[in-house]
C-alpha cells in the first residue's frame, strides 16, 4: 500500500477533529477524499504529510511511519495545501530551483527536472515571470509543479481548484489526470464533477468519522433508496391507476401529462410502466429514470455535517 491509515485520531482540546479513522490507498490509485467543511479532511492530510502529529493511531506512507520516519516520508510525498503558500517575490524557475534543492535535487538532474515540470504543468510562457504577476490558475500550476519537482510517489492535494474559474478548473483537472498516471493521488474537493472525472474510489468523512469508502458506481448503487421515474403520456390518465403497478410507491402529478413515479429499486420499473400504457391503450411519450449522482450520495452521507 502507498498509504495506510490505522485508527487515526486527532484531538484539539475537547474536540475530536478525526475519530479513529482507517483507510488504505493502493499504488497508482486516485482517491477522492470528501467531506463538508470542518469534517477532518485537512487535518488528516496534514498528519499524512508530517505537518501535524496524531493524538492516536498511525499513518504509513510507502511503508514508512510519519512519526518515526518523517524525514524519509517527506521525500516520497508531493503536497499542495489548500492555501497554496508561494514566495510571490520569486520567479517561477527560481522558485522551483529553490524547492528542488530543499528536496536534495541539484546540478544537471535538477535543471532537467525543472524543464520537464515546467513543460508538464504548462508554465513555459510563465517560467521567467515573478509568481506575484501570475493569475490564480497559474499560481496553482506552480503549486503543483513544486509538489512534483522531486518526482514523488505520492501526491496529496488539498482543494487544488479552490477559487478558480470554470476554465481554470478544467485545466487543473486535466493536469492532475495527466500527472497521476504513475503516481498515487489523494485529493480533497467540493466539486463533484472532479470526483466523477478523476477518482477510482472515494472516502467520505463526516464529523471526524468515515461514512463511506468505495468505488463511485458501487457507492451510488448502495445509496440508492428508491427509483424516481418521469413518465409523460399523450393524454391525461387516472394517476391512481399507476399506483396499482406492483413496485410503485408514490405518484405525483407534474406539468401537462407528466407524472413523477417513485418506485422500489428491487427491479427496473420502466418495462412495467410501458406494459401498463400498452394494456390501457395510452400513448407513452417519455419514460426517464433519474440517475443517482455523486452529489446526491454526498448530501445523503453528510447530513448533519458541521460547517466552518
Amino acid at each position: 500500500m502507498s498509504i495506510s491509515v490505522r485508527n487515526l485520531t486527532k484531538v484539539y482540546g475537547q474536540q475530536k477533529a478525526i475519530d479513529s479513522i482507517s483507510f488504505e490507498v493502493k499504488k497508482g490509485e486516485i482517491l477522492g477524499f470528501l467531506g463538508p467543511n470542518g469534517a477532518g479532511k485537512s487535518t488528516t492530510m496534514k498528519i499524512a504529510t508530517c505537518y501535524l502529529p496524531p493524538t492516536e493511531g498511525t499513518v504509513q506512507v510507502c511503508g514508512l511511519d510519519v512519526i518515526e520516519e518523517s524525514v524519509e516520508v517527506r521525500k516520497h510525498i508531493g503536497y499542495l495545501p489548500e492555501h497554496n503558500p508561494l514566495y510571490l517575490e520569486m520567479y517561477v524557475r527560481e522558485y522551483l530551483q529553490f524547492i528542488g534543492k530543499v528536496y536534495g535535487v541539484s546540478g544537471k538532474i535538477l535543471k532537467t527536472r525543472i524543464g520537464e515540470i515546467i513543460s508538464l504543468c504548462g508554465l513555459v510562457k510563465e517560467q521567467n515571470k515573478k509568481i506575484e504577476a501570475l493569475s490564480k490558475g497559474y499560481r496553482q500550476r506552480v503549486g503543483l509543479a513544486q509538489a512534483l519537482i522531486h518526482d514523488p510517489e505520492v501526491l496529496i492535494l488539498d482543494e487544488p481548484t479552490t477559487g478558480l474559474d470554470p476554465n481554470q478548473i478544467v485545466e487543473i483537472r486535466n493536469l492532475i489526470k495527466s500527472i497521476s498516471q504513475d503516481k498515487t493521488v489523494i485529493f480533497s474537493t467540493h466539486i463533484m464533477q472532479e470526483v466523477q472525472a478523476l477518482c477510482d474510489r472515494v472516502v467520505v468523512i463526516n464529523n471526524g468519522k468515515i461514512v463511506a469508502n468505495d468505488a463511485i458506481d458501487q457507492l451510488k448503487n448502495t445509496q440508492r433508496k428508491v427509483a424516481v421515474i418521469t413518465v409523460e403520456f399523450a393524454e391525461a390518465i387516472d394517476e391512481e391507476s399507476l399506483k396499482f403497478i406492483e413496485g410503485v410507491l408514490e405518484v405525483e402529478k407534474g406539468d401537462g401529462h407528466k407524472y413523477k413515479v417513485t418506485a422500489s429499486v428491487e427491479k427496473d420499473m420502466r418495462p412495467e410502466i410501458f406494459n401498463y400504457a400498452t394494456k390501457e391503450n395510452i400513448t407513452l411519450l417519455g419514460l426517464q429514470q433519474e440517475e443517482v449522482t455523486i452529489e446526491n450520495v454526498f448530501q445523503e452521507l453528510t447530513k448533519g455535517g458541521k460547517a466552518e
